[in-house]
């Protein structure tokens, strides 16, 4: 059912988002399961042009409710995933997930909130959502060009998942499964139980290059990746690229991971010192993937530095 006009016009109004652009910032929705929906995004960074749209969202639909998985850079991006959900189903968003504490997995979640919805996340992610959160939505609005203010910090989940947990859509089961610290910490899986779809997040990337960040940990990404074997014959949505069975992801992730890890940690053993170590990984096996150039040096970089500091510890 779709949302009265007036209560559009409201939300991009408020958001300062004119309604023409609200309608070209997001694809329409792809259905993957009888439950399940996502926004496949394109490659690269946030920038103008894209409205920061380059990662996969999801939405699933239950008898009572419905959540969503991760809300986005910034609200204006939240309120165009709120209008098209509202082209699908008037049933209420009780929950908003996030997958990870990057800013394109948490900066809607204020608009969301005020809508009614839930905002969860897994214990790791809350001290980087909290403590960075306003940060991370100055730069969004800086990189997008907005008005100050127009993005606003989500603040503090107001439910933290510990350990594994159910919630109930009425005749949906979400399962929460939180995974450590992979791409960042407190990284958590959705699964769909009854449509056999798991939302990864950033834990699968998928046709491009995945990024290390200095709160990533190669090691914790490895033994989440890991922990998805255990979800037998499902659909996995990345964080980044086509959803897929989990098969594709060994190269593009996991493959990829172990290389850095097993070169580094041999860097770190031997001395190496960091360019060399860097200059000496052949890293090329993935440079098809999109966003070669842009991480492959990072990437490097990163790892050894977390490798060298593992060997101490």
């Amino acid at each position: 059912m779709s949302p009265p006009a007036w209560c559009r016009l409201a939300l991009f109004l408020l958001l300062g988002l004119p309604l023409a652009a609200a309608g070209e910032l997001l694809p329409a929705p792809e259905r993957l399961a009888q439950h399940s929906h996502a926004w496949i995004g394109p490659y690269g960074p946030p920038t103008r042009e894209n409205r920061g749209f380059r990662m996969n969202l999801g939405f699933v639909v239950g008898d009572d409710a419905v959540a969503v998985v991760d809300s986005g850079y910034g609200e204006p991006m939240a309120a165009a995933m709120l209008a098209e959900i509202r082209r699908v189903t008037d049933r209420p968003v009780r929950y908003v997930i996030s997958t990870n504490s990057q800013p394109h997995r948490i900066l809607g979640g204020a608009l969301f909130r005020e809508q009614g919805a839930q905002l969860v996340a897994a214990d790791g992610a809350v001290e980087r959502i909290v403590g960075e959160g306003p940060a991370m939505a100055e730069f969004a609005t800086g990189v997008l060009g907005l008005a100050p203010g127009a993005i606003r910090p989500p603040g503090a989940p107001d439910r933290v998942v510990s350990a594994e947990e159910q919630l109930d859509l009425g005749g949906v089961t979400l399962r929460l499964v939180p995974v450590g610290t992979a791409h960042t910490p407190g990284s958590l899986l959705v699964e769909v139980v009854e449509d056999r779809v798991v939302f990864a997040g950033d834990v699968l990337y998928g046709g491009r290059l995945l990024s290390l960040l200095p709160v990533s940990r190669v090691d914790g990404w490895i033994e989440a990746f890991d922990r998805l074997r255990a979800f037998d014959g499902v659909l996995f949505v990345p964080g980044h690229g086509r959803p897929d069975r989990l098969a594709p992801f060994e190269q593009s992730t996991h493959a990829y991971l172990v290389a850095l890890k097993r070169h580094m940690d041999a860097a770190a053993e031997a001395g190496t010192g960091l360019q060399q170590a860097i200059d000496s990984l052949d890293q090329s096996a993935w440079q098809a993937l999109a966003d070669f150039d842009l991480l492959a040096g990072r990437n490097a970089s990163i790892a050894y530095l977390e490798r060298e500091a593992a060997a101490f510890e």
